[in-house]
């Protein structure tokens, strides 16, 4: 499974988040795309349109469970995507910034 640190990620690096509802409204990645994965195979098309033609697709989640699924899953798909090891929980404890729903700043659920 192709996987990435936190660290390794550059501001403007496309970032899929597919944690739950809560969890993203309590606090996510500015920028990131948001598509749960209970709702992934469903809304596959929002990915394969905002996704970078060329670019890399980075997959978090809290932790790196679910995010590995989601990430193993478009490498089959032919999709040049990679896990970000540690999730949200290493996303914030390395300082990078989490908002919740309203922009303001959140945490992680």
């Amino acid at each position: 499974m192709p996987t990435v640190e936190v660290s390794d990620l550059a501001y403007g690096d496309f970032l899929l988040d597919v944690r739950e509802d809560d969890e993203w409204q309590a606090g996510h990645a500015e920028g990131a795309l948001h598509i749960p994965i209970s709702d992934f195979v469903a809304r596959y098309g929002e990915l394969t349109e905002a996704a970078p033609q060329d670019g890399k697709v980075h997959v978090i989640c809290r932790s790196g469970g679910r995010s590995a699924q989601v990430a193993m899953y478009l490498v089959q798909q032919g999709i040049d995507a990679v896990n970000v090891d540690g999730g949200m929980q290493v996303w914030a404890a390395a300082g990078r910034p989490v908002v919740n729903a309203e922009g303001q700043s959140g945490f992680v659920l």
